[in-house]
């Protein structure tokens, strides 16, 4: 067992528990796939049958429905499929060129603060944009990480990461996605998370641009920051694929 620290709520909180498991698909995954197997490891998790687990993948381009969604949400519903999704928060996109992170964490271990922990994705999310360039900034009554963008206007504010988040036995399901250059185009037929007054945009949409396997690197540093110590996995889906499964990163 490995001590860690954590910070969720402003006090220190020494946690034991094993080194977070931490794997990346190589091609995109279907929305199906994906979540059947982030809810069957959850439940894993929460009866203490597997490790905490941290999975990066890129989905075909698609829609999800989160259950604050409003009609309205859809500007052109049948420009890609929409899956409707257990998470919190409306309808956003997803696809190539986006980097999810499926995070499924205990957070009994983990001072059991929903609030708390929802902050610590905020901050992981900011150091990793630090680490890549860019300053992301959070902002009462908006989820997610925002980039000021003072060349269109003065007060114009762009998203760059959401979070979306579901909780079943303290278990955390669903994640982060992070835009790293997908087609923003594809925006255009949803009001993302129900904000008008502002856009989205991405690394390679704000002159950062960075290679995945870079993203990856950034993301994998921050965290261990924020949540303690991973261990490098095989991809879940490696075999269906017929692919091999990759190594992500240089943490054995």
């Amino acid at each position: 067992m490995k001590q860690h620290h954590s910070a969720f709520d402003g006090r220190a909180i020494s946690l034991e528990f094993d080194p977070v498991d931490w794997t990346v698909s190589p091609v995109p995954v279907e929305y199906a796939d994906g979540v059947r197997t982030m809810t069957e490891r959850a439940q894993q998790i929460a009866r203490g049958l597997a490790p905490e687990f941290v999975w990066l993948l890129e989905h075909p381009p698609l829609y999800t429905a989160g259950t604050s969604t409003k009609a309205g949400d859809l500007r052109n519903p049948q420009h890609f499929p929409l899956h409707q999704t257990g998470r919190g928060g409306r309808v956003t996109y997803h696809g190539p060129g986006q980097r999810i992170a499926y995070v499924m964490l205990n957070l009994k271990q983990r001072g059991a603060d929903v609030r708390a922990f929802v902050h610590a994705l905020e901050s992981w999310l900011i150091d990793t944009l630090a680490t890549l360039g860019v300053k992301g900034e959070t902002r009462r009554g908006r989820v997610g990480i925002w980039v000021r963008r003072p060349e269109k206007d003065a007060c114009a504010e762009d998203k760059i990461a959401a979070i979306g988040l579901r909780v079943s036995n303290w278990v955390t399901l669903h994640g982060v996605s992070l835009n790293v250059d997908p087609n923003l185009a594809h925006y255009d037929g949803i009001v993302p998370c129900g904000i008008t007054e502002h856009g989205v945009t991405s690394l390679a949409d704000l002159h950062s641009p960075a290679p995945m396997e870079v993203v990856d690197n950034a993301l994998r540093d921050a965290f261990e920051r924020h949540f303690g110590v991973t261990r490098s996995v095989d991809d879940p889906l490696a075999s269906a694929l017929s692919t091999s499964p990759i190594s992500s990163g240089a943490r054995p």
